[in-house]
């Protein structure tokens, strides 16, 4: 295993709690925002998941990827469904690194004729 995502798991529930000790309101806010995509009922809970596991790769975020992947597993997502999704998050990065490399080519273009 390259990390205990257990143990970091717990650990950022802790300074999490910390933080909405200090200051309610920001964990509240993002409570809020968090479920709001779950009150529509168009994606089942595991899709959900799924989509957050590939956003939380694409935003390189491991206390996202230790929730999402512990939720994940609680709505039945297999190995192979998660693997799946993370290959949309590969794929995604990949075509935003080609459009943004566009983007610098239109850059150059531009400064070089200025």
């Amino acid at each position: 295993m390259m990390f205990d995502w257990n143990e970091y798991k717990k650990q950022l529930s802790g300074r999490i709690g910390e933080i909405g000790k200090i200051s309610p309101s920001i964990t509240r806010g993002y409570s809020e925002i968090s479920g709001a995509s779950a009150q529509t009922g168009k994606l089942d809970d595991k899709t959900r998941e799924l989509i957050a596991l590939a956003v939380a790769v694409t935003r390189q975020c491991d206390g996202c990827i230790a929730v999402h992947t512990d939720a994940a597993i609680k709505y039945g997502a297999t190995r192979e469904e998660v693997a799946e999704a993370l290959g949309v998050a590969i794929a995604i990065n990949a075509g935003a690194a080609l459009v943004f490399s566009a983007r610098v080519m239109d850059a150059y273009d531009a400064i070089a004729k200025a």
